[in-house]
């Protein structure tokens, strides 16, 4: 993943699992339920074992300790504890695939159980973490929209849901910047109809992002190129009613009023788009 995209975003979805995590591990306290090896150990020491490796941050051998009691205990409560715990292990250690097994099947065995709300958070941030950068591929980005708006969804007011909704506009304004760069790529090579509708895209599915704006003065920009003076007009219009004072605004008008010989030579049409803007 791009660092541009994941230092600062990372940083906040791991602080956020960590903390609920540490709750997690903190319900968790007595037992004196025997394990069957023949070493009579409670199981809470061996859950405790695998706590105190988690905490030491050696994340994989605690994934592997938690998936160990799981086995060794299958209808202990603690084993379904371990279940997330080893998911979230998984989750630290960057091992994601593995997490999300780990957490498909917490939540397809135990539906009802009151750590599912965290499970899906978690889930989530799996997916999230993965975002790439927006010149790559971005069906991860799009998993992880869909797995934010279900924690979202299955659990209102949480504060897994609250974390999440943060979360979807980073990963929304995400895609729409993918968007943007394969629309930049079609107008710097004079594809201004395949660039229009990236950047229609954009302004339509996308309008609550920091794009919005831009994608508008690019639709000017192929549209000018075009010669489609109402179609450049309206774009034009929306830009100057929703962002009166975007650069991207005043940029547009700039295409004329500075420049080159292709700004002079286009000057009496953006005048024709423009003068009436301002």
């Amino acid at each position: 993943m791009a660092s541009s995209f994941r230092t600062p975003r990372r940083a906040a979805g791991r602080h956020a699992a960590a903390a609920a995590a540490a709750l997690l591990l903190a319900a968790c306290s007595g037992g004196d339920v025997l394990d069957g090896d023949g070493a009579e150990r409670p199981i809470h020491e061996l859950y405790n074992f695998a706590a105190d490796t988690l905490q030491e941050r050696d994340f994989e051998r605690a994934a592997e300790l938690f998936d160990d009691l799981e086995r060794q205990h299958p209808y202990s409560s603690w084993a379904t504890k371990a279940q997330v715990m080893a998911a979230y292990a998984y989750y630290k250690a960057d091992r994601y695939d593995e997490a999300l097994v780990a957490i498909d099947r917490f939540i397809r065995l135990h539906p009802g159980n009151r750590d599912v709300a965290y499970a899906y958070y978690l889930r989530a941030l799996c997916h999230y973490e993965q975002i790439s950068d927006v010149a790559r591929d971005q069906s991860r980005t799009g998993r992880a929209v869909e797995a934010l708006q279900e924690v979202s969804r299955r659990f209102p007011g949480s504060r897994y849901a609250r974390d999440a909704a943060l979360k979807l506009d980073l990963a929304r304004d995400h895609l729409a910047g993918a968007e943007m760069a394969v629309g930049r790529f079609y107008l710097r090579r004079g594809h201004y109809l395949a660039a229009v509708n990236r950047f229609r895209r954009v302004v339509e599915v996308y309008e609550t992002t920091t794009h919005a704006a831009e994608a508008l003065h690019r639709m000017v920009e192929a549209y000018a190129a075009l010669g489609l003076v109402e179609e450049a007009r309206k774009s034009a219009a929306v830009l100057g009613h929703n962002y009166p004072g975007s650069a991207w605004y005043q940029d547009s008008y700039a295409l004329v009023a500075e420049g080159g010989p292709r700004a002079k030579a286009e000057r009496g049409f953006f005048q024709r788009v423009f003068g009436w803007l301002f």
